[in-house]
């Protein structure tokens, strides 16, 4: 027997096993597992094969996994190598594997029906950061040296359920005797041949704990998300894979009528040379939004992973020090970059790889095709009235249009009609120009921002087309198209791009531009706003102008608090989203 063979042997007979798995999540819709040492992700990638062969597997498998330092991609699958039915899965957790800063990552597989969420830094402010139940706790320190201290066992315990199960290596004294003290029922297993005895545990406190005694799983039932464009499809599309009957009601008479029928958006990091809040933000919503799109839409046709220049000018600031890991993420351009974006090389640019162009209405379509979602258009909702232990949608005569256990509100500016005023909602329009690619030597190999955005090459007309904006035009709820707009969108191609303005120019003078204008919904502090207003009321709106970047990300936090998820963010960061901060 290999060692690697020999450790999945491990693996499964100390924390499967000693978890009861897969026999203890029979019957359950969901399963959570908090993992203290993620390790080179063997447990992962066994607990995942383990629900893969299981008929009786949860809809949903989630882990929050802590890691002081991540492993090398190679290692993942090393760790792998001598176990066949492993090797894709670690070849497909490699394959998202990068852009690991300090903080939480939220890796998606087995369309989002398996979920890592991967927290790097220091186990004990890790564990702060969480706010979940756990239904299992592999309890490891293969990464971390540090003894596990009453303390550091409270900071474990206060994330279980009542009758979590837990799985340890070592059957040390102290562990076992802190357990017990924490409300732990302890009992040591046998080890295999070549290893000691291990460790197994229930979390079943003789007295009365009103957190966990209150505490009970949301059962799936039906649910009404008002509004089809990027928030309300990706809201539903959280809730039909956690199990949820769900219609969607629009005004409009076909999804992404409003702000999401923009005709491609780019999709970018917001880098700070401090990594302020909203860099940490918008990295976590790329990194779910880009992998929603090359699992889900046509590369080339719906979106495209091109990477984007940003453009610094004479800010000459320079990034946050964080190493090889920034790297995917945002890096200084090379002077290359700046000479095939023909601008000067003087001028400070940085590059983002996990960055690209996306057609909002191809992901708002495939959100909607989740199986258990059903678009209803052309029903305008008026009022929000709780019924008993349901919600009752009515339209404008007071006419039911549907009953639900949970309702969301994700119609942007008409969302504070139906919440009473309650949220700081504000209207920005904005526009786009357009023209089909006439002189391609003109125009930049890749998108370019900094000052608006200009994308060279996107499929809008039959030889493809440049695609430049928006206007910001704030507290204006006119979606009209403005020539003024227009020449304001030049303007500041111009700035960055000369030679492209040319070409933009030429297509002005010529007649072949179009435009498109929308208007966008934004919080004052221009983050979005998710959260419940009441029990089985929420929100997720206000992406303003980063539609793209937050509606998964939004999505994903509404649904892990309903379902006593781990979080897709910090605890500290999912608060700047929270809808109650305002």
């Amino acid at each position: 027997m290999t060692a690697a063979a020999g450790g999945l042997e491990q693996v499964r007979h100390v924390f499967l096993e000693g978890c009861g798995l897969p026999g203890a999540w029979e019957g359950r819709p969901q399963w959570r597992v908090l993992d203290t040492s993620f390790g080179a992700g063997l447990k992962f990638l066994a607990l995942w094969q383990a629900w893969r062969s299981d008929p009786l597997q949860p809809r949903l498998l989630h882990v929050a996994a802590m890691v002081a330092r991540p492993p090398a991609a190679d290692d993942l699958q090393a760790a792998a190598q001598t176990y066949p039915l492993l090797q894709p899965l670690a070849q497909a957790l490699a394959s998202q594997w990068q852009g690991l800063l300090p903080g939480f990552h939220r890796l998606s597989f087995e369309e989002g029906r398996v979920l890592l969420t991967l927290c790097v830094g220091d186990r004990a402010a890790m564990l702060r950061e969480q706010a979940f139940r756990a239904d299992a706790v592999f309890l490891d320190t293969l990464d971390d040296a540090s003894p596990w201290t009453l303390d550091s066992l409270k900071a474990v315990t206060r994330l279980c359920r009542r009758g979590a199960l837990l799985a340890a290596r070592t059957v040390a004294e102290s562990t076992a005797h802190d357990l017990q003290t924490c409300g732990w029922q302890v009992q040591v297993r046998p080890g295999l041949a070549a290893a000691g005895a291990a460790l197994a545990a229930r979390h079943d406190p003789a007295w009365p704990v009103k957190a966990l005694d209150r505490d009970s799983d949301v059962v799936a039932g039906e649910a009404v998300v008002i509004g089809a464009g990027l928030a309300g499809a990706a809201a539903a599309a959280s809730l039909a894979r956690r199990g949820w009957q769900v219609r969607v009601f629009d005004a409009a008479g076909a999804p992404a009528a409003g702000a999401s029928s923009l005709p491609v958006g780019l999709l970018a990091p917001h880098q700070s040379p401090d990594d302020n809040l909203l860099s940490r933000l918008s990295r976590a919503g790329v990194r779910m939004t880009l992998e929603q799109a090359r699992q889900r839409l046509a590369r080339g046709l719906e979106w495209a992973d091109t990477g984007v220049l940003e453009w610094r000018g004479s800010d000459h600031r320079a990034l946050p020090a964080f190493g090889e890991a920034l790297r995917p993420w945002s890096r200084e351009a090379t002077e290359a970059q700046k000479q095939a974006a023909a601008i000067a090389v003087t001028d400070t640019a940085w590059w983002h790889e996990n960055a690209g162009w996306i057609e909002p209405a191809a992901l708002v379509r495939t959100w909607l095709r989740e199986p258990g979602i059903r678009f209803v258009g052309e029903r305008a909702v008026a009022g929000i009235v709780r019924d008993g232990a349901r919600w009752r949608i009515d339209d404008a005569d007071g006419l039911r249009l549907a009953e639900a256990d949970l309702v969301v509100v994700a119609a942007a500016l008409g969302s504070n009609a139906l919440l009473g005023d309650r949220l700081p909602l504000h209207a920005v329009g904005g526009q786009v120009t357009w023209a089909p690619r006439e002189d391609a030597l003109a125009l930049p190999p890749f998108p370019v921002n900094g000052n608006g955005h200009f994308i060279p090459h996107v499929p809008l007309v039959e030889r493809g087309a440049w695609i430049t904006g928006s206007s910001y035009r704030r507290g204006e709820a006119d979606a009209s198209v403005r020539d003024e707009d227009t020449l304001a969108n030049l303007e500041r191609v111009r700035a960055v791009l000369p030679a492209a303005a040319d070409a933009m120019a030429a297509a002005i003078d010529a007649g072949t531009v179009r435009s498109w204008s929308g208007v966008r919904c934004a919080s004052a502090d221009r983050r979005p706003l998710v959260g419940e207003l009441a029990p089985g009321w929420w929100v997720s709106t206000a992406m303003g102008s980063r539609g793209l970047t937050f509606a998964m990300l939004c999505a994903e936090l509404l649904a892990a608090r309903l379902h006593a998820e781990p979080l897709p963010l910090e605890a500290r960061l999912a608060q700047a989203l929270d809808a109650a901060r305002s």
